[in-house]
């Protein structure tokens, strides 16, 4: 293998340096699997039972407000007690939801209301949940690994996001919903058998409870960062504007490509995965907020393709870039985040990020399906994506500390690195 082509594969330092990152690494591909099979076969049994995309779209609004509170709540708890307890016992109760959706479908006339019950429920627990996972991987990673933690992390997910959705569509389409529900309840229980291996992670200072004093001072810090804001907006902005998903099922009905909605939910999971396994060069790059601002750009743009164009294979290529864009973007904001954030407002930074890259998608779902009852499916996906890249243009105008942003001259990073060394 030649150099230049090594220097493409993803660099494999976080793990081979930190057992937890292992066990994170693995739990979080099997917990991601089962979900994803879940993601396909939740909205497809709303659109089975009501007929409507707007009642698809709806579950974006019922897990809004969940995601909202116990994203921030989690932050704040997340930097004051072990972050192993928090995952632990909101991965279980992952797996206690899966159990509800699969009894539900099992019944001789599934109900509607327990979908959108468990959908608030599943984002409450993201909420408290992705803070913890978020703000424990500065403390486990070498500072200067942190990107390349970034990429496995992504590959990771999209591995089982790639499988998962291809996975469930076809058993959604071949054996019903409950077969589905039952593969995200098995892979929830392993996963909780992982997360039982991790080593404990109390907080830092020891002391300091959950409280909304503590969750202000987060607040105050990220406002007083312009790149933080800068990785928050863009992000925001991508995923409200152009977040296709819950039309998926409705955009495969008019290309007359029912068989091809488990592919479609995939692709953008494909993008992110070619772009991880070809990530080695992203571990020497300094400027990671031009990395954020162009992979939103090439999400607007792909997502306005996906919306323009008829033929199914042209569109699932489309979602595929979209997905690469996407995952570019991530690995800019992961990279800067750990970065800069200290490490006692580590949590309730997560708690700010996980509003930043899940409120985003939430709203976006009820703008795609509210607008698709409106304009037409495809009207909807098009001028998401064109919006998308027009408010990123003015954006990086407004905040240009984001686009000059350098890893080695930042003072924030430079404090970071200095204390990650000691």
């Amino acid at each position: 293998m030649t150099s230049k082509a090594s220097a493409l594969l993803p660099d494999l330092s976080p793990w081979r340096s930190s057992r937890d990152f292992r066990l994170l690494w693995i739990q979080g591909l099997i917990a991601f699997f089962g979900s994803s099979a879940a993601m396909v076969a939740l909205p497809l049994q709303i659109k089975d039972l009501t007929g409507s995309p707007l009642a698809v779209g709806a579950m974006g609004a019922v897990e809004l407000v969940p995601l909202v509170v116990f994203g921030l709540y989690g932050g704040a708890l997340a930097d004051a007690v072990d972050r192993r307890k928090v995952i632990l016992a909101s991965e279980a109760g992952l797996g206690v939801l899966a159990l509800v959706l699969l009894l539900n479908a099992l019944l001789p006339s599934p109900l509607l209301w327990p979908l959108y019950l468990v959908a608030a429920g599943v984002s409450a627990l993201a909420g408290l949940q992705r803070p913890a996972l978020d703000s424990l991987q500065a403390r486990i990673v070498p500072h200067d690994q942190l990107t390349a933690a970034a990429a496995l992390n992504g590959l990771r997910w999209q591995l089982g996001a790639v499988a998962g959705p291809a996975l469930g569509g076809l058993v959604v389409a071949y054996t019903g919903h409950a077969p589905a529900y039952a593969l995200t309840l098995c892979c929830f229980a392993v996963s909780v058998l992982l997360c039982l291996r991790l080593a404990p992670a109390p907080p830092s200072n020891g002391t300091e409870r959950p409280s909304l004093r503590g969750i202000a001072e987060g607040a105050r810090y990220a406002w007083s960062r312009p790149v933080l804001l800068g990785t928050y907006a863009v992000d925001l902005a991508a995923m409200l504007l152009a977040f296709p998903h819950a039309v998926f099922p409705f955009l495969a009905d008019e290309l007359d490509a029912e068989w091809a909605l488990g592919l479609m939910y995939a692709a953008g999971a494909v993008g992110s995965v070619l772009l991880n396994l070809t990530s080695g060069w992203t571990s020497r790059v300094r400027r990671h907020g031009l990395m954020v601002v162009c992979g939103a750009a090439a999400w607007g743009l792909a997502v306005a393709g996906a919306g323009l164009l008829s033929d199914i294979w042209l569109v699932l290529l489309c979602l595929v870039l979209a997905g690469a864009g996407d995952m570019l973007s991530g690995l800019g904001r992961s990279t800067i985040w750990n970065q800069t954030i200290p490490e006692e407002l580590r949590g309730r930074l997560a708690g700010i990020e996980v509003l930043s890259y899940s409120v985003g998608p939430q709203l976006g779902q009820v703008r795609a399906g509210a607008m698709a009852g409106w304009t037409g499916t495809r009207a909807a996906v098009w001028t998401g994506g064109v919006a998308c890249v027009a408010v990123v243009g003015a954006l990086t105008l407004l905040l240009p500390k984001l686009v000059t942003y350098d890893a080695k001259t930042d003072e924030d990073a430079q404090r970071r690195r200095a204390r990650s060394t000691a």
